[in-house]
């Protein structure tokens, strides 16, 4: 799965733009062709000491409310998607590949699997899981993700489906122990920030 050019790809392009071809023929920006097109196969999977290396997001937005008595307030909430085969909730997760960093490899897989795109914040941590579907052992490393755009459409649109829910939601719905623990790490996070920004405000 990928949002990226292939060197193929790229060295054509560069040949054309040597050519002097001009710009308008590509009205639309590459990246976001390209967007729609996932990666497939495992061939560039990266591995350690046989464990696979598997990257995501836990992606998250404050949504405003209607508080009536105390005018709008903000209410954390976090997105979930269905697993390929329908069965369950998670967050997008995937293979991290040899020719992406990691950080590349949670935006990516999160923009296939889940349509959103954001700011990428400090790595939660690393988990060993063990797949559900063949049994061989995994490590799982999670980001959170700020969302601040939600696409229309998105690479597997078509064979998942995302929700928004609250923290408690979240952790009622999501399948992956592992994920739920990242979810946990992420709230504490969440709320050790919460405290830091009111604190200051009180002493400004």
């Amino acid at each position: 799965m990928g949002l990226f050019l292939s060197r193929n790809l790229v060295n054509c392009l560069l040949s054309f733009s040597a050519k002097k071809i001009p710009v308008k023929i590509f009205p639309v920006q590459i990246e976001d062709v390209v967007s729609l097109v996932s990666r497939t196969g495992r061939h560039l999977q990266r591995y350690d000491e046989g464990y696979r290396q598997v990257v995501g997001c836990i992606p998250y937005r404050y949504k405003k409310t209607d508080q009536s008595s105390g005018g709008w307030g903000e209410e954390l909430e976090f997105l979930l998607v269905s697993s390929q085969k329908g069965k369950g909730m998670m967050f997008p997760k995937g293979g991290w590949e040899l020719d992406e960093t990691i950080e590349q490899a949670a935006l990516r897989e999160t923009a296939e699997e889940a349509g959103v795109t954001g700011a990428l914040e400090s790595k939660l941590g690393k988990w060993q899981y063990k797949s559900k579907s063949n049994g061989s052992f995994h490590d799982g490393h999670m980001f959170p993700l700020r969302v601040k755009k939600q696409l229309d459409s998105w690479p597997e649109k078509h064979i998942r489906q995302r929700r928004w829910v609250t923290a408690d939601e979240a952790k009622e719905l999501c399948q992956q122990l592992w994920m739920k623990e990242a979810l946990e790490l992420l709230i504490q996070r969440l709320r050790q920030q919460q405290n830091g920004y009111a604190a200051e405000r009180q002493r400004a």
